[in-house]
C-alpha cells in the first residue's frame, strides 16, 4: 500500500500520519470528514497501481531459475538478459525487477523524473529504490514532465544499449506514463528545443495526448516502435503501466516497442488543426518530408511482446471496492473522461444536480425543472462522447441509494492555456467543479468533488490535485477571492493556496505510479 496521502497546506509538509477512519457514515456531516474520506478513497486508487506488485504479477521464474515466464509465454535465461526504462512508475518497476531476475539481468539503463530517487527515500519506499550496487544505470530528468537535456542523455544511453544487442539477447522493456517526456530523441535536424516548442504549442492549443503522441513519434527515433527497431534481433519484452485512456499501447509513451499506424498526413491534419503548419521550422518540415518518401515502409515489431501490467481501471476497482467497504453505494462512470474541463466540469455540474434531486427525492416523480436539467445532462455526455459512459446505471443507482453514493471515474481531461499562471488539469478541473456546483443549492445533500493526478504530480505544481464543495463560491466569495480571475489566468494552483489556507489541495509527493486522473464525486444526505 502505498504511503499515507495527506490534504495539506500548498508550502507546508506535515509529518506523515496514517488515515484515521473516523465516525460512521451516518454520523458525517461536516466537509472535513467528507474529504478525509475522499483522500481514503484517492490513496486507496494509488495503492492499487504501484509498480513493484504489478511487476511481480507478471514476471516469474519457473522452478529451475532458467526460464522467465511473462504470462502464458516462456524465455530462455543465461545471463541475457538486459533491462531498460522510461517513465513515472519504472524506478519502482525496476527494483522489483532486479530483485527477481538477481544474476540473468547483465545492465540496465532507466530514465526517471528528477528528484523521484530523493522522494522516495523521503517517504520511506524502500521498496522502490534500486539496491546500493545495481547493475541498472538510472538518469533523472523531464523537470515539469518536459523533455530535457537530461532527458535526453538518458534517451541516447537507452538506444546505445538496445544497438548493442544480439539475436541471443533478450531486453526486458519498462514503460509507464510520463516516458514520452523521459525518452526524447529527435531525428536530426530537429533539435530537442524545437520539438519542445512544438510540443508546448500542441498543449497549450488543447492538442490531446493522442494527437501529441502522433507528432512526437514522426519526429523520434525511438518512438513508434524505434526502441525495437534498434534492439532487433533481440527479443524484446515490453512491460507497461498505462496512463492513456483506452489503453492503445502505440500510444503510451508514444509507443516505443509498436509499429507506429500513423502516418505523415495524420501529423498534417493535426498540425493544420491547430493552425501550426505554416509555423513549423525548417528541421521538421525536413524530417516530415522525408518520412512521407521513406522506401522502407512502415517498421514491424514481430521480435516484441507487450504486455499491459496495470492501468486507470484497475485503480477505479479498488477505490469502488473500498467505498463499498465504508458503506457507500458505489459505481465506477467511466475510465476515459476526456476533453476540456470546462466542458468535463459542466458535466459534472448536471450531474451533481441531477443526482442530488434524486438522491433527496422520496417520491417517483421529477419537476420539470429536474427533467430540463436531465435532458441537458444526457446532450452533453452524448457530445463528450465518453466510450464506456455509465450515466443511466449511475443514475438508477442514485434513484435506489437510501445512503450516501460515491461515483468514480478515471481519464485525462485537457485545459486551453489563456493565461499564465499556475495550475494543472486536476486542480483547474475541480475549480470548475466547484463554481458549477454552487450555480444552485442542491438540496439537502452533502455534494464533494475530488480530482487527483496518480503520479501526484498535477501540472508544474507540487500538489496532486484538489477537492471542492457546493459552498465553494460563497465562502471565496468570502474570502475576497474571485474564482472568474483565476480562471482566467489558468491560475487555479494560487488560489487554492489562498482560499482557507490551502487546505483543499491534495498533497502527495510523487507516488511513483501514474494511471491517469481519478475523480470523485460524493453524495451525503445532511
Amino acid at each position: 500500500m502505498a504511503a499515507a496521502l495527506q490534504i495539506l497546506p500548498c508550502l507546508l509538509r506535515a509529518p506523515s500520519r496514517p488515515f484515521l477512519w473516523g465516525p460512521p457514515l451516518a454520523r458525517m456531516t461536516s466537509g472535513v470528514a467528507l474529504a478525509e474520506r475522499a483522500r481514503q478513497l484517492f490513496e486507496s486508487a494509488v495503492g492499487a497501481v504501484q509498480p513493484g506488485p504489478m511487476l511481480q504479477r507478471a514476471l516469474s521464474l519457473d522452478p529451475s531459475g532458467r526460464q522467465l515466464k511473462v504470462r502464458d509465454r516462456s524465455f530462455q535465461l543465461k545471463e541475457n538478459l538486459h533491462l531498460v526504462g522510461f517513465g513515472k512508475a519504472v524506478l519502482g518497476m525496476a527494483a522489483a525487477a532486479e530483485e527477481l531476475l538477481g544474476q540473468h539481468l547483465v545492465q540496465g539503463v532507466i530514465s526517471v523524473p528528477k528528484g523521484i530517487r530523493a522522494a522516495m527515500e523521503h517517504a520511506g519506499k524502500q521498496e522502490m529504490l534500486l539496491k546500493l550496487h545495481s547493475h541498472i544505470q538510472v538518469f533523472e530528468g523531464a523537470e515539469d514532465n518536459l523533455p530535457d537535456r537530461d532527458a535526453l542523455r538518458a534517451a541516447l544511453a537507452i538506444q546505445q544499449l538496445a544497438e548493442g544487442l544480439t539475436a541471443n539477447d533478450l531486453l526486458l522493456v519498462l514503460i509507464s506514463g510520463g516516458g514520452s517526456a523521459l525518452l526524447p530523441a529527435p531525428i536530426p535536424p530537429v533539435t530537442l528545443e524545437e520539438k519542445q516548442m512544438l510540443t508546448k504549442l500542441l498543449a497549450a492549443r488543447g492538442a490531446t495526448i493522442q494527437e501529441l503522441n502522433t507528432i512526437r513519434k514522426a519526429l523520434s527515433q525511438l518512438k513508434g516502435g524505434g526502441l525495437a527497431q534498434a534492439a532487433y534481433p533481440a527479443q524484446v519484452v515490453s512491460l507497461i503501466l498505462s496512463d492513456v485512456i483506452g489503453d492503445p499501447l502505440e500510444v503510451i509513451a508514444s509507443g516505443p516497442t509498436v509499429a507506429s499506424s500513423h502516418s505523415v498526413q495524420d501529423c498534417l491534419h493535426i498540425l493544420n488543426h491547430y493552425g501550426l503548419r505554416a509555423a513549423l521550422p525548417r528541421s521538421v518540415k525536413t524530417v516530415l518530408s522525408r518520412a512521407d518518401s521513406d522506401p522502407h515502409g512502415p517498421h514491424t515489431c514481430g521480435h516484441v511482446l507487450n504486455v499491459i501490467i496495470g492501468s486507470n481501471s484497475l485503480a477505479l476497482a479498488e477505490a469502488q471496492r473500498q467505498a463499498e467497504v465504508l458503506g457507500y453505494q458505489a459505481l465506477v462512470l467511466s475510465t476515459a473522461i476526456q476533453g476540456d474541463v470546462k466542458n468535463v466540469a459542466r458535466f459534472y455540474g448536471l450531474l451533481a444536480r441531477v443526482a442530488a434531486a434524486r438522491l433527496a427525492s422520496s417520491t417517483a416523480g421529477h419537476s420539470l425543472e429536474e427533467e430540463e436539467e436531465e435532458a441537458k445532462l444526457h446532450q452533453l455526455a452524448a457530445e463528450l462522447q465518453l466510450p464506456d459512459l455509465q450515466l443511466e446505471e449511475a443514475l438508477e443507482a442514485v434513484a435506489k441509494a437510501n445512503g450516501p453514493v460515491c461515483l468514480l471515474a478515471g481519464g485525462e481531461p485537457t485545459v486551453q492555456l489563456q493565461g499564465s499562471g499556475k495550475g494543472g488539469r486536476n486542480q483547474e478541473l475541480a475549480l470548475h467543479v466547484g463554481t458549477e456546483l454552487g450555480r444552485q443549492p442542491l438540496g439537502p445533500v452533502d455534494v464533494l468533488f475530488l480530482s487527483g493526478g496518480t503520479d501526484g504530480q498535477d501540472g508544474p505544481t507540487k500538489v496532486a490535485g484538489a477537492w471542492v464543495m457546493s459552498d465553494l463560491v460563497s465562502q471565496a466569495s468570502a474570502e475576497g477571492l474571485d474564482i472568474a480571475t483565476f480562471l482566467s489566468h489558468n491560475d487555479s494552483y494560487t488560489f487554492f493556496c489562498r482560499f482557507q489556507g490551502g487546505t483543499h489541495l491534495l498533497q502527495t509527493g510523487l507516488t511513483g505510479t501514474n494511471v491517469m486522473d481519478v475523480h470523485l464525486l460524493i453524495f451525503h444526505p445532511q
